[in-house]
């Protein structure tokens, strides 16, 4: 747990000015960019010892992700660090205005265990690039990776600059959010745990950037492509053993091509986990008895359409389709973060939108269509964090597109230059020459109103 002591550092540190250069940003993301590299193999097996990732899973979602978003950041950053010159009213004139993006401090990341990783140190890209000192909040529930973090950091960073803490999080977070204050706090993870850290940084108005979860649905109208919909969901859905929070959480289609699309599932499931995905390269694990007793009860509350099968010993559950779903099931109440995906089927769209509003703003809204007015209109009836059309999940992996929820899924959004935007305040600053100051802007202004007028306009 950081002190009290150690967290003054952090302020002290970047109240030196030491992480406004350019030159020392850019450094520090080419150091960060090192560490990922020199501990890639390291990486690896921790995300194999603590989720089961394959090598390839692990590069695509964890070590690859991240270091394309240092990439990113390096690249970009002088742009990014340069004042944005903005247009000046006519009352103003002949001043200059521009608006400059400015560190905001000291600043706290709390990620999750599904991806412990990427969920850590991708907004740690952008806290880095936008100026700031950090304290880092690694998931408990991922000791491997959490332990191999640990060092990236302390072997590459000052920990006046950089602070790597550890412990139970429900423990850590409110003790260093309760007695320092952060001038920013970045959380991901669960909605309840989100609203304690919220009110938390309210005590002391701190501004924050929740990254939360929801019940992410997923329409299939009558003229999909049903197997591309088929082998899109699959892949996304059951990627991580289903323990992603963008991840399909129950899908809706048309009853007309249910029964096509559930053959086109269950071909696309064994192409890509074999009859037996607990032996598959390509298939994970839950990550703890807690999260596996959970999910695993979900399975008797519905039709099995697929899977089902299931060892405690090694946390393994099968990919699994479910149908004809309990009357107020918690399959269907709670996010499912698991490898478990209701199929409900509907004959008209007002069916399909009632259940979506029971859960309203969700995190992704998926909708796979060949019609494109049908698409438009569905992304204007379920309003979301984000959105994929035809395809599901893979938003998150373009930076140049922000990634974030709205309501009960989230507040703020980042990735690429938007990771800058949420840990930097935009300035305005207006710049006014002195050479030119005549006396009609000054008092008394009696009989000035109808020039007044003109020049507020």
């Amino acid at each position: 747990m950081a002190s009290i002591a150690s967290l003054q550092q952090l302020r002290d540190y970047f109240n030196a000015g030491h992480t406004r250069p350019y030159a020392f940003r850019r450094r520090q993301l080419q150091a960060l960019k090192k560490a990922v590299q020199t501990h890639e193999d390291a990486l690896q097996a921790a995300l194999y010892q603590d989720l089961h990732k394959s090598p390839e899973e692990a590069w695509v979602t964890e070590t690859g992700f991240l270091l394309n978003e240092i990439k990113y950041a390096i690249s970009h950053l002088r742009e990014w660090m340069e004042p944005q010159k903005v247009g000046t009213n006519l009352l103003n004139l002949p001043s200059g205005s521009s608006i400059q993006a400015e560190p905001l401090g000291v600043v706290l990341i709390v990620a999750p265990w599904n991806y412990p990783l990427q969920l850590l140190l991708t907004p740690l890209v952008g806290a880095i690039a936008a100026g700031n000192c950090v304290v880092l909040k690694a998931s408990e529930f991922a000791p491997a990776t959490a332990a191999v973090m640990k060092k990236m950091i302390t072997d590459f960073f000052d920990p006046s600059y950089i602070l790597y803490t550890e412990g139970d999080g429900a423990d850590v977070v409110p003790a260093m959010m309760n007695n320092f204050r952060f001038d920013h706090v970045f959380y991901t993870g669960s909605t309840a745990v989100g609203k304690q850290v919220y009110k938390m940084a309210a005590e002391k108005l701190v501004p924050v950037t929740l990254e939360l979860g929801g019940k992410s649905p997923c329409v299939i109208e009558a003229d999909a492509d049903l197997k591309v919909a088929a082998r899109r969901i699959a892949m996304t859905k059951f990627s991580n053993a289903g323990q992603m929070c963008i991840a399909v959480d129950y899908v809706l289609i048309h009853e007309s091509v249910k029964d096509k699309w559930v053959g086109e599932m269950k071909k696309a499931l064994k192409t890509f986990f074999s009859d037996n995905p607990e032996q598959s390269h390509e298939y994970g694990r839950i990550i703890n008895h807690r999260q596996y007793d959970r999910i695993s009860g979900y399975l008797q509350q519905g039709k099995l359409l697929h899977g089902g099968k299931q060892n405690r010993d090694t946390l393994y559950i099968e990919p699994t389709l479910l149908t004809d779903i309990s009357t107020g099931a918690s399959v269907m109440e709670e996010e499912i973060f698991g490898p478990v995906l209701p199929v409900i089927g509907f004959n008209d769209k007002k069916e399909a939108r009632d259940i979506i509003a029971k859960h309203p703003d969700p995190l992704a809204f998926y909708v796979y269509t060949s019609d494109k007015n049908k698409a438009a209109q569905w992304l204007q009836d379920v309003p979301s964090g984000n959105a994929c059309i035809n395809n599901s999940s893979l938003h998150a992996t373009n930076h140049h597109l922000p990634f974030g929820g709205r309501g009960n899924s989230g507040i703020g959004a980042y990735h690429g230059h938007h990771s800058f935007d949420i840990f930097s305040h935009r300035k305005g600053v207006l710049r006014t020459p002195t050479w030119f100051d005549p006396p009609m802007k000054y008092p008394p202004f009696k009989g000035k109103l109808k020039l007044l007028k003109w020049l507020v306009g």
